[in-house]
């Protein structure tokens, strides 16, 4: 009998101590964006993979988002980044604005007012339409000078990824926008040695004039940039008394859709289950920290179809077809891990998802 009520006394003080860590608060959002990643996309990695689990499948929760734009079925990435940073709908080709052209309000300029530190890590320019999304407001996704005044502008903290062409052109403040970074207290860094330097403060480590090469082809830059994003990020926050957010885009995994490579893709899907390993790792060791994965559509109307060598012999090969070179409509995936990753479930719009997170991180 004693022994039946120290099962349940242990049990309960267990459900408690349970109950207690999912109320925590979420301090920390590490929000990863596998622009054009479906559940296709998804279960090209695991196919790729065999009997190794992914990232993905250590999620400890799951939900569905529809996708489409305000005036589109079929979105783009700048009406869809839009939606995931700022919880509002606008139409293809837009970036941080609604339909009328009234600014928007991303959760990443809601966090800095907030006095959290902020950062972006992507393997595209920094003026590209997803990464855009969360500090810009310019009616066309294209106009890359204006958006590169409005990153200046911005203040986020941390920036990584490719774009100096841009960044090298002259700055209406004087010099180029690079020096302009500069006299703002910016670490400008042309290597992630430089920026590994860094266990806090300000930096702008730009790698590429444009886009960083496909994977393989730069390395591990991503995954690795994310961590060290994460390390200055955190010495931000522990300064400040605050959080942080960092935005995170596998932003070529898009483009193999779009030229319909499978193996493009799967070295791309790759690179960002390491990058989201990295993020995973994070948040194992930080308590209060929420880990975000999604897309902001699926590219190349991707399907896995069965072959009979499927069945018949155990090293048979796969057969990724493709549909479109463009963008669909099908809903993508989200995938939550660590604190608060059972507050979000559920099918729902883009733009609830980033309403949702905001919540979380009690943003106004």
């Amino acid at each position: 009998m004693k022994k039946r009520i120290l099962f349940w006394l242990v049990l309960s003080l267990l459900t408690a101590s349970a109950g207690a860590s999912e109320r925590e608060p979420v301090r920390n959002l590490i929000y990863l964006i596998g622009d054009g990643m479906g559940l296709s996309q998804v279960a090209m990695l695991q196919t790729g993979y065999g009997d190794t689990l992914t990232s993905f499948d250590r999620a400890r929760g799951v939900a569905l988002i529809r996708t489409r734009s305000a005036n589109s079925r079929v979105t783009d990435s700048a009406a869809a980044a839009t939606a995931l940073a700022s919880g509002s709908k606008t139409a293809n080709g837009m970036v941080g604005i609604d339909p009328e052209g009234r600014p928007l309000p991303s959760m990443m300029a809601r966090a800095r007012r907030a006095g959290m530190a902020v950062g972006i890590a992507v393997t595209c320019g920094l003026q590209h339409a997803t990464p855009a999304a969360f500090y810009a407001h310019v009616p066309d996704r294209n106009d890359t000078l204006s958006i590169t005044r409005d990153l200046l502008a911005s203040g986020v903290d941390v920036l990584f990824g490719g774009g100096r062409k841009t960044l090298a052109e002259e700055c209406p403040v004087g010099g180029s926008y690079l020096d302009a970074f500069r006299r703002r207290g910016y670490l400008v860094a042309d290597s992630l040695a430089e920026a590994d330097t860094l266990t806090r403060g300000r930096v702008l480590c730009v790698v590429a004039d444009g886009a960083l090469p496909a994977a393989p082809g730069r390395g591990d830059f991503l995954p690795r940039a994310t961590r060290c994003a994460l390390r200055i990020l955190s010495g931000e926050a522990a300064r400040r008394d605050r959080g942080f957010l960092l935005m995170v885009e596998g932003s070529q995994i898009d483009w193999a859709g779009h030229a319909n490579d499978a193996a493009w893709m799967q070295a791309e899907l790759r690179d960002f289950d390491r990058t989201v390993a990295a993020a995973m790792e994070y948040a194992d060791r930080t308590p209060g920290t929420l880990v975000v994965v999604t897309a902001d559509h699926e590219t190349g109307g991707l399907s896995i179809p069965s072959c009979e060598e499927d069945f018949t012999r155990p090293d048979g090969g796969v057969d990724y077809r493709f549909s479109t070179g463009n963008h669909s409509a099908t809903m993508v995936p989200v995938y939550l891990y660590g604190t608060g990753a059972d507050r979000i479930t559920g099918v729902m719009d883009n733009t609830e998802l980033a309403r949702r997170i905001m919540a979380l991180l009690e943003l106004e």
